[in-house]
């Protein structure tokens, strides 16, 4: 096992090295891209050894076999001054960093750089709306189209004077619904739809349903509208990983299906969701060896499997730093 300079490696590079993952920028259609939510600082959060544990995005970015990091999140809709809002823990939130007049949006502008460092390793950064405590409703189809268009202009290719991330333009949008109702979202993703088919440069709508299928929240917008990749949080359910070996709840197999005979989108790749560490969930985290074996396994067996979606990028620093110090490399 080779480390870089960083002296740790993510668990993903782990399941590579074991499971014939190659680095390779990120591709739509392959089979072996790993994603690490960025944003959360959730191994400071469950009590990990440093409360500001989580480091900058480029800093994970340095990491080849990392293809993807949906920045979390963007947990309020409508707030004060007509503008949403973020929480990026202990990197930028309205608590803690300025704000755009009138607003609770905090400027994250000092991080345009590093979202672009990252976008030159041939990454894409999204934006990943909702997370545990979002619960944000639209009241109607207008009121989402409107919030496409606002998320349009503050993110991706639009304009706007409150950029949160300043002149970096991510590539897509990530939704972690857990909350709420979705009435319109399909509204809201056919409109953000519109906006990426006229652009110049390629943008992806992902999502993070939970495994029971169909997902409370986003189950019916799945099957209205076109997602390009769905990261399926096996975890923290009875079908996590930790089920494989019962095939009454492990249940990959009806996600596929899904993928070929019922999503709008025939093309649409399913991940493995995974937390990074005993730390990053409630139930469902398996040992690394098991991982690999589920992970070769699945990748063998599904065509719609499309790689593997890691949380988060702190959980996995923290375990590679402990196989590094168990095996003193």
């Amino acid at each position: 096992m080779v480390f870089n300079t960083l002296s740790w490696t993510l668990l993903t590079s782990l399941v590579i090295a074991a499971s014939s993952f190659q680095a390779h920028g990120f591709s739509i259609s392959s089979n072996e891209n790993v994603v690490a939510y960025w944003g959360q600082n959730s191994y400071g959060a469950a009590g990990g050894a440093q409360s500001g544990w989580q480091q900058p995005i480029d800093y994970y970015c340095q990491d080849d076999s990392i293809d993807t990091f949906p920045i979390a999140f963007l947990n309020v809709f409508f707030g004060a001054g007509g503008l949403p809002s973020l929480d990026l823990a202990n990197t930028c939130s309205s608590s803690s960093d300025p704000v755009f007049s009138g607003s609770q949006l905090p400027d994250c502008s000092f991080l345009a750089s590093a979202i672009e460092t990252c976008q030159s390793k041939g990454k894409i950064v999204t934006i990943s709306l909702g997370g545990a405590t979002g619960a944000d409703t639209f009241s109607s189809a207008s009121q989402a189209t409107s919030f496409a268009d606002q998320i349009w202009n503050l993110f991706l290719g639009g304009s706007s004077s409150t950029r949160p991330f300043g002149a970096a333009v991510l590539d897509g949008v990530d939704l972690d619904i857990e909350g709420g109702s979705t009435e319109y979202y399909t509204n809201f993703v056919t409109q953000l739809r519109s906006h990426m088919n006229g652009a110049s440069k390629q943008y992806f709508i992902t999502g993070a349903p939970q495994c029971p299928f169909p997902d409370a929240y986003l189950g019916s917008v799945i099957n209205a509208v076109g997602f390009d990749a769905l990261y399926v949080q096996f975890y923290n359910n009875y079908c996590g990983l930790n089920s494989y070996s019962n095939p009454n709840d492990w249940n990959f197999a009806t996600w596929d299906n899904w993928a070929k005979t019922t999503s709008p989108n025939p093309n649409v790749k399913i991940y493995i969701g995974a937390p990074a560490s005993s730390t990053a969930a409630g139930s469902g985290y398996v040992p690394i060896s098991q991982l690999t074996t589920i992970i070769q396994q699945t990748k063998s067996t599904y065509s719609s499997f499309g790689g593997v979606m890691l949380w988060d990028a702190s959980q996995a620093y923290s375990m590679s730093l402990q196989f590094n110090r168990v095996h003193r490399i």
